[in-house]
């Protein structure tokens, strides 16, 4: 299948792959097109919007172009991903380059194939002097394989990694360094890594290699105004079987966070308040609280102020029970999966939004209430990447809240409501549904109408009760 390039911005060249030694690696070699890109980044826009930070000091800056640097040596671990964590078979390209190390131990590289902030292939530089292909997994980092290259910081490198099956492959000026097969992963995001180092990035480049990757991003492109693509809305929630909830719980206890908390698997919190990340503000370069990888689920938290971004889910997640005591940038933002269900809990001054959906698929809103927000539910309308997106609302209770969904009918975003409750509302202020034209990243969606139309606002008048 032909795969659209997105977010290129100029030619991105590969280059071949030949011989072994360290003056090769230094010293670079020719280069090819290769076809059937997926993604592409040169920064060119002065900003890194669809990826997502962990860690470090970053910004997008001039060096020649734009490039995005992480700026910090004392940060042990910083991260930026992007992609689908569904992508199998790839390689990805970036020139890279290291500007200080703040000890030997230091390096500067990219991943593929990352499940969670901790667990990816990583191919690093080294400023002990070494390139090394990494099966990274928590503290536990097994060498692939490795081969010796005097690091210069200031010095421009391009890395790669070739990922296909089992078989992981690095190369680094169009030299191999090292191959071998390792299960740590199938199939992830790519990353662009620091540690303990300073350094820039550009033109960051996946290419399918031939194969298609399992779930790769559409073209950044909108689909035609004057025919959207086909509109399947989702079914609906089934009725809950309890109402939603009528008051804030009270904390168990409650634990400062100083870093993003991954989670796999099930996280019961027992309803104690996390909280101590970013500013409280709308800064979009903030950390997220919990980063949930594919399938991951969060339960019983409490999640307090301040809160950077919230929750991430990176692929497919269950957010059961969750309160967000004062939203601060999102509450939730939904990135790599299809299917993510919101269950239970509840949500309060959320100034801008509070749940924000850059992936594709469907999101379940049920059995829970906001307070206080601008919208509870926003399709992105810029993204780097766009999707037609889906939202289900179903028992739902809103006060003093302006929107309940905003979606983007251009590309058929679909809103469907059920069972929805609208506190203290006199004047039915509140906005049900609002469309909003989608536009390529770089521009802003407008507003293009609002109300229930029987193909992407879905309700009726008694789907909606004001109390």
């Amino acid at each position: 299948m032909q795969i659209p390039r997105a977010r290129t911005r100029r030619p991105l060249l590969w280059a071949v792959a030949a011989g072994t030694t360290a003056a090769a690696l230094a010293a670079g070699m020719g280069s090819s097109a290769l076809a059937a890109g997926v993604f592409s980044d040169n920064f060119n826009d002065g900003e890194a919007s669809g990826w997502s930070k962990s860690g470090g000091t970053w910004s997008v800056l001039t060096d020649g172009s734009g490039v995005l640097n992480q700026a910090s040596t004392g940060s042990e671990l910083a991260r930026q991903f992007a992609g689908q964590t569904g992508w199998t078979d790839y390689q990805v390209q970036a020139r890279v380059k290291p500007t200080g190390f703040g000890s030997s131990a230091g390096l500067v590289g990219i991943a593929a194939r990352s499940t969670s902030s901790t667990k990816m292939y990583r191919l690093a530089l080294l400023g002990s002097g070494r390139a090394e292909l990494q099966a990274v997994n928590g503290s536990q980092i097994a060498a692939i394989g490795s081969a010796s290259l005097p690091v210069t910081a200031g010095t421009w490198y391009t890395l790669r990694i070739e990922t296909s099956g089992s078989t992981i492959r690095g190369f680094v000026n169009g030299t191999q360094v090292a191959a071998g097969s390792n299960g740590l992963a199938g199939s992830g995001r790519i990353g662009l890594i620091t540690a303990y180092a300073s350094g820039s990035f550009d033109d960051v480049a996946v290419d399918s290699g031939g194969g298609t990757p399992t779930t790769p991003p559409p073209t950044s492109t909108p689909p035609p105004t004057t025919t959207p693509p086909p509109n399947t809305p989702p079914p609906t929630t089934p009725p809950p079987t309890t109402p939603p909830p009528t008051s804030w719980p009270t904390p168990t206890s409650s634990q400062k966070v100083d870093a993003t908390i991954p989670v796999s698997g099930t996280f019961d919190g027992g309803l104690k308040r996390y909280y101590g990340i970013g500013d409280g503000g709308q800064s979009e370069s903030q950390d997220p609280m919990f980063e949930l990888a594919a399938g991951a689920t969060l339960k019983n938290v409490i999640i307090g102020a301040p809160a950077g971004d919230g929750v991430h889910c990176e692929g497919n997640c269950t957010l059961i029970n969750v309160w967000w005591e004062d939203v601060g940038e999102d509450a939730a933002t939904f990135r790599g999966g299809t299917t993510y269900t919101v269950d239970g809990g509840g949500a309060r001054s959320g100034s801008d939004k509070v749940f924000q959906h850059n992936g594709a698929g469907t999101v379940y809103i049920k059995n829970f209430r906001v307070e206080n927000s601008g919208k509870l539910y926003r399709a992105c309308g810029n993204c780097s990447t766009s999707y037609q997106r889906h939202v289900v609302l179903d028992n739902v209770t809103a006060t003093s809240t302006k929107v309940l969904a905003g979606i983007n009918t251009n590309w058929g975003d679909t809103a469907r409501f059920t069972r929805i409750t609208i506190l203290n509302d006199s004047s039915r202020s509140t906005r049900i549904c609002v469309k909003y034209k989608g536009v390529p990243k770089g521009s802003e969606p407008t507003e293009i109408g609002e109300g229930a139309d029987g193909v992407n606002c879905l309700y009726s008048a008694s789907d909606i009760t004001y109390r």
